[in-house]
């Protein structure tokens, strides 16, 4: 068996989620995490939201103290167990004291139908090379198997390791024991998916031969992006999920090139292997960043629904990263559209078929053509700054192969209206920003 069909045999759809990063940043705490897997079981779980992901210094003690001077404390303590694996910082995640580490909190959430994830960075702990840290499984110590000059550019908790040695396999082994033993299921690794590093290609083989060995069934995540597209294949085969972006946040600009960058990637999906534009900066955001001042998302609800649609019809992870205890019906609505969250699941062969600076046009299928049941998704986006009228030649659409117009009226997801073919094509008004995503 390939290792992609191992990996489908575990996640046979885009993952989706919740990540604690955009509203708490390096501040998040155990009494939070429960409170939105609670929600997240209450309201968002029956539509197939599960995983519950604990973002960065979960590790770090006094994480987000000092965030009106740093994002990142330099160099500041964290807590690591005898072979230098980071664990819990007790002060904000009480269960895991007395070695318990995450496996109490995982328990929870399990126990709520829900699965555990939790960021890493890449490489070993700086703390543990200059303690000499010991290494499970081998004499090596930590020093010997840290490279001081690969380091993250933007975060002062790890070095990089010296890839090319044994032990480098056997310390990343380690790790994955510990996670597996607490009950992870979700691992999203950090400093390594553009490959900044030199080390940073072999590191990705060297997490998912440790995962492969854990004997637990765990995602892998790479961040942050650009992913490099001439390794599509590279992170098909050893990942689940790979950003095609550097952090995404609630901006117009950004959500414009995400178009650019979709097209780039359209195709490269398989089973249990996806190509990710990042967290959804929906909501109630920005919580613990720099003045810990939250805010409503910079998005109208225009681009709100083009962001969730485009994300939808490219078969995109989606991960939520609004504080959920504070979600609105708006929002809510938004995550719980149940055909946008099949189109996101269940489609295929998405495609775009026009770019320009105006517009955009995409399309999907659910189904085989022949297949009762089967369903065509088109989506018309507009870039501009008004309203505009754009134009789809359908029969471009089935001599492409996909399923044929038959005839009659076609329904629009967002329920903004009804539209019919005629001409051989769908014109319609589409407001500044926004998108609109038929059926038939």
């Amino acid at each position: 068996m390939s290792q992609s069909e191992k990996r489908a045999l575990f996640i046979s759809a885009p993952p989706m989620g919740w990540n604690s990063y955009d509203y708490y940043n390096t501040e998040v705490s155990e009494d939070r995490v429960r409170a939105n897997a609670e929600y997240m079981a209450a309201h968002l779980k029956e539509y197939g939201w599960e995983y519950i992901v604990i973002d960065i210094q979960w590790y770090a003690v006094g994480a987000g103290s000092r965030s009106r001077e740093f994002q990142y404390i330099p160099f500041g303590e964290v807590m690591m167990d005898e072979y230098a694996r980071l664990i819990p910082d007790p002060a904000r995640f009480p269960s895991s004291a007395g070695g318990q580490g995450f496996a109490p909190l995982a328990e929870y959430i399990h126990s709520l139908g829900l699965k555990f994830g939790i960021h890493i960075m890449r490489g070993i702990p700086r703390a543990a090379a200059h303690e000499h840290r010991a290494l499970k499984g081998t004499a090596l110590t930590a020093d010997l198997l840290a490279d001081p000059s690969n380091i993250c550019a933007w975060n002062p908790d790890m070095y990089g390791l010296r890839a090319s040695l044994p032990e480098a396999q056997l310390y990343y082994n380690s790790i994955m024991e510990l996670y597996a033993q607490w009950g992870v299921d979700f691992i999203k690794c950090d400093d390594i998916c553009r490959e900044d590093a030199p080390s940073a290609h072999r590191e990705i083989e060297l997490l998912h031969n440790a995962i492969e060995a854990c004997g637990r069934p765990i995602v892998l995540s790479l961040s942050p992006g650009p992913a490099k597209i001439s390794e599509a294949a590279f992170y098909a085969r050893n990942a689940n999920m790979w950003r095609i972006t550097d952090d995404f946040w609630d901006s117009w600009p950004l959500l414009k090139d995400m178009f650019r960058r979709c097209e780039l990637w359209q195709g490269k999906a398989a089973p249990g292997a996806y190509p990710d534009c990042d967290m959804l900066p929906l909501g109630i955001i920005g919580g613990c960043f720099g003045e810990r001042k939250e805010r409503s998302t910079a998005l109208t609800p225009d681009e709100q629904r083009t962001m969730m649609s485009l994300w939808s019809i490219f078969g995109a992870p989606l991960m939520i990263g609004a504080e959920l205890t504070k979600l609105d019906s708006d929002t809510l609505s938004l995550l719980t559209n149940r055909e946008l969250l099949e189109l996101d699941q269940r489609g295929s062969r998405a495609r775009q078929l026009v770019r320009t600076e105006e517009e955009a046009v995409w399309i999907a299928q659910i189904g085989g053509n022949d297949e009762e049941g089967s369903r065509t998704y088109l989506a018309l986006f507009n870039l501009e700054d008004e309203e505009r009228a754009i134009h789809c030649w359908t029969g471009a659409c089935a001599d492409l192969g996909y399923r044929a117009y038959a005839g009659g009226p076609i329904r629009e997801i967002w329920g903004r209206d009804t539209a019919s073919f005629s001409g051989g094509g769908l014109a319609c008004l589409v407001p500044a920003h926004g998108v609109r995503l038929f059926i038939y």
